[in-house]
């Protein structure tokens, strides 16, 4: 596995000419999940809008996987932020299965809430390129490809803490190209995780 700078500057490399792409893409998602929750959140006693943004875990998948197409090289646009609805029900199920796993982990403590979130981190590109492929078995797999992995993962995320730091001082306007810039870090570490099994 390459290191963190590695992982960063490929995507670097892969954003040239396309951190616009990737900011849209993010206030696309942001507007159609975060505005109608924030709404029905604020006219209702239940919370309504926490159903709508679970609803919405197919358009968050389209823009986490995304970036796996930016990294090929492959054609992407505005569409394929969508792609998850053409899949809907496996694609759902199998997030919600990921969150209500990783909430329950969490219960017992926080350390290994986190350490499974790693676990489950290569779910979505999994339900990408395995299109019958679903439920605990794209989990399963993501845990098998993780296994020894985890670590090299959370170091990747923790380089990015100074970015993070700067997108506070723009008053988070600095994370539209920080969102851009991690999920394509985490594209190309997936492709080396997929590389190394060939």
């Amino acid at each position: 596995m390459r290191t963190s700078k590695e992982y960063r500057d490929m995507a670097c490399e892969s954003l040239s000419g396309k951190w616009g792409f990737g900011a849209i893409a993010l206030i696309i998602c942001w507007i159609i999940v975060g505005t109608p929750a924030t709404v029905l959140n604020y006219q209702s006693d239940v919370q309504i809008g926490q159903l709508w943004g679970i609803a919405m875990l197919p358009l968050t998948w389209g823009y986490v996987v995304m970036w796996l197409d930016v990294v090929r090289k492959n054609e992407v646009n505005y569409g394929s932020l969508f792609d998850g609805f053409k899949d809907y029900l496996r694609i759902f199920l199998t997030l919600l299965l990921t969150g209500i796993y990783t909430f329950l982990w969490m219960l017992l403590f926080i350390v290994p809430g986190i350490v499974k979130c790693y676990s489950y981190s290569m779910t979505s590109y999994i339900l990408k390129d395995n299109p019958d492929m679903k439920y605990d078995a794209a989990i399963n797999e993501s845990m098998r490809m993780m296994q020894g992995n985890k670590m090299k993962l959370f170091l990747l995320d923790l380089s990015f803490i100074g970015w993070f730091l700067l997108c506070i001082l723009t008053l988070g306007i600095g994370l539209l190209f920080l969102y851009s810039y991690v999920n394509a870090a985490h594209a190309h570490f997936y492709e080396d995780l997929k590389a190394g099994e060939e």
